[in-house]
């Protein structure tokens, strides 16, 4: 712990200053004060700049004519290479000015050589730690603040309100970021029903984390939902969706992938394109199985080569599918060396289902995240459609259910 967090930890102080004379008067009143310190002493801006780089420093008391730089240059210089410290300019009889200057520049106080006693030198460390100390705390502050706004805005886009009017079909989702405090990343959803009562998903990742793989994922999801209400489906929609994915990523190796599923409830079926992305999960009685459905190429990796190839599988009366991406299966199973995989997940998704489909998620999430222990930091995003009322399966394709 140090000086700066409050507690009686030792203040650590730079002396930066090339005159011995005037080094040695600033060293007795050190001693002079009650601070408890620990005192380096430096000639020149570079060396200061080394030691500032090799250790943390809670203070610097920064003469302002050194043999490499003077005036504002230095306080800029000092600044730049330490941040988080306090810097008390040291001035001359004449320099008032300077001294306002360099407050004006960052600096925390400034002291007129000759004028000062172990009193004032003692409150003015005292003062400027807790300064830089409060102005580090109100950064970020308003770096969280921002952070916060800048969350709401990308989930509005990433995480919008399903567009869901039936009955028979409802849908949750959650998603958390890699990071703690990260901005949210590529991964992307949404459901929307069309006016023909079939109920249209799309769970999609963004290669990359960050603002750019954000913004590509708001704009695919977009489009996704702009072009299922205006009738586009199967491998047109996904050609589509490749033309803008190309047209507005920021480097060409960002890639896309994608689950699509179109539930009819009329003929009970699901209708599946996978463009690079996992397999939807069915969950039917408490049991749980990956679809067996084909597998397309990725969004951006070939433009042009159009293979997303439909999966059609019928529904039972009853059941849910879960969509997801990466970070869901990538992480750790507790051990170094071994990932959870969709198989580890199936255990952990048949474990403790319930009625509440909001509650079994954060259970299955929190025991994802409990493995991996923060050891992987992929962004996860998950949607479960769940239906009931559906019409019963044909004799014939009632046991590949039960296969499922």
């Amino acid at each position: 712990m140090t000086a700066i967090t409050g507690t009686t930890a030792p203040y650590r102080i730079l002396l930066v200053e090339d005159d011995d004379g005037d080094a040695l008067l600033v060293e007795e009143l050190l001693i002079d004060t009650v601070l408890d310190h620990t005192l380096v002493h430096c000639r020149t801006l570079a060396e200061a700049r080394r030691k500032l780089a090799e250790q943390p420093t809670d203070c610097v008391l920064l003469d302002l004519h050194l043999p490499d730089a003077s005036g504002l240059a230095a306080v800029e210089a000092t600044l730049g290479t330490a941040s988080d410290a306090a810097v008390i300019v040291l001035t001359g009889l004449a320099e008032s000015q300077a001294g306002v200057e360099a407050l004006a520049a960052g600096a925390q106080d400034y002291l007129v050589k000759g004028k000062v006693d172990p009193e004032l030198l003692q409150r003015a460390v005292r003062y400027a730690v807790h300064r830089k100390q409060a102005e580090r705390a109100n950064a970020n502050l308003q770096a969280g603040r921002l952070r916060a706004e800048e969350n709401a805005r990308l989930e509005r886009g990433l995480l919008p309100q399903p567009m869901l009017d039936s009955e028979q079909v409802s849908a949750v989702s959650r998603y958390f970021p890699g990071r703690e405090q990260a901005l949210l990343g590529g991964d992307f959803l949404d459901v929307v029903q069309t006016p023909d009562g079939r109920v249209h998903a799309i769970i999609g990742d963004v290669s990359g984390h960050g603002p750019d793989a954000a913004a590509l994922g708001v704009c695919l999801r977009i489009a996704w939902r702009s072009l299922t209400l205006g009738g586009h489906r199967g491998e047109a929609l996904l050609s589509l969706l490749e033309r803008m994915h190309v047209a507005e990523r920021s480097s060409p190796d960002l890639f896309t992938t994608c689950s699509l599923v179109t539930i009819d409830h009329v003929a009970a079926t699901a209708t599946i394109h996978l463009a690079g992305h996992h397999a939807p999960l069915l969950t039917v009685g408490g049991r749980t199985v990956e679809l067996d459905a084909v597998h397309g190429i990725a969004l951006g990796l070939a433009p042009g080569v159009r293979s997303w190839s439909p999966t059609v599988l019928p529904l039972p009366p009853r059941g849910s599918l879960t969509l997801y991406t990466d970070g869901l299966v990538e992480g750790h199973d507790g051990e170094e060396s071994q990932r959870l995989g969709v198989e580890g997940l199936l255990g952990i998704i048949d474990t403790g289902a319930d009625a509440d489909t909001g509650a079994h998620l954060d259970r299955v999430i929190a025991e994802v995240r409990r493995r991996n222990a923060d050891r992987h930091t992929d962004d996860l995003a998950v949607l479960r459609l769940d239906w009931a009322g559906f019409p019963a399966l044909p004799r014939q394709t009632s046991s590949a259910v039960g296969a499922w």
